[in-house]
């Protein structure tokens, strides 16, 4: 994640450019980061604002002196406008992953039949992701997703299953000898049901999120079969961490 500093540098060079995740991952992953950006964001909008506004005063500014009174005057050039619209960025991603079975600092033991890994990935730092889908899958789908979260990113994880909670929407599981939380996201795809999801505790200081597009999960029987299959996702995780 980029510190405050670094966030001010790059807005004052030349605005904000927007984030995009790799194809396949933007239908879900980066939506699970999207209100902590927001909160983010408010508090850093109004810093930069003022950061801003005081660098144009000592930048702009100019010093006279009049008798033995030196005066100041706030009055800035005014600044050159480029209204050239920033190009898009991609987030850092893993790499090759070869068969995707290893990622980050977590091994993949099981995937679903037909499954591959999708060839993209993204990377936080202390959270990143990846996804699989059939051969032949345009691009931009996926069947499964996981999201590992690490260090700090863990708290976040924990507000969001605490709120899940207090809905009393989902439940608690145990997968494997560690605690999870299973629940049906309602972030699905228009006319669909949602995103069928579980959380898995791997450590301390590392979850997973495995989650089953609405469409793949469609191919099953039903929820009870879904969610066996999720948690024999979650069965077969090894972190490495």
């Amino acid at each position: 994640m980029p510190t405050l500093e670094e966030e001010i540098r790059r807005l004052m060079a030349g605005g904000t450019a927007r984030l995009h995740a790799a194809p396949d991952l933007a239908e879900r992953v980066m939506r699970s980061h999207r209100d902590r950006k927001r909160r983010r964001a408010g508090v850093t909008t109004a810093l930069v604002a003022s950061v801003a506004a005081s660098v144009a005063y000592l930048a702009g500014g100019s010093v006279s002196t009049i008798g033995e009174r030196t005066t100041f005057s706030a009055v800035p050039e005014p600044p050159a406008i480029d209204d050239t619209p920033p190009a898009p960025t991609e987030p850092p991603n893993l790499g090759d992953l070869g068969d995707g079975r290893e990622f980050g600092r977590v091994r993949v033991g099981y995937l679903p039949k037909g499954l591959k890994w999708s060839g993209s990935s993204v990377d936080w730092g202390d959270g990143y992701a990846t996804s699989y889908n059939y051969d032949g899958d345009e691009m931009g789908s996926y069947r499964v997703q996981i999201v590992m979260y690490e260090e700090k990113a863990v708290q976040e994880l924990g507000n969001r299953i605490e709120a899940y909670r207090d809905e009393k929407d989902g439940g608690e599981v145990t997968v494997g000898g560690r605690s999870g939380y299973l629940v049906l996201q309602h972030v699905g795809e228009d006319g669909m049901k949602g995103t069928p999801t579980l959380f898995l505790r791997l450590g301390d200081r590392q979850w997973a999120e495995i989650m089953f597009s609405p469409v793949y999960a469609e191919e099953y029987s039903g929820a009870e079969a879904v969610n066996a299959e999720l948690k024999r996702i979650g069965e077969g995780l090894a972190s490495t961490l």
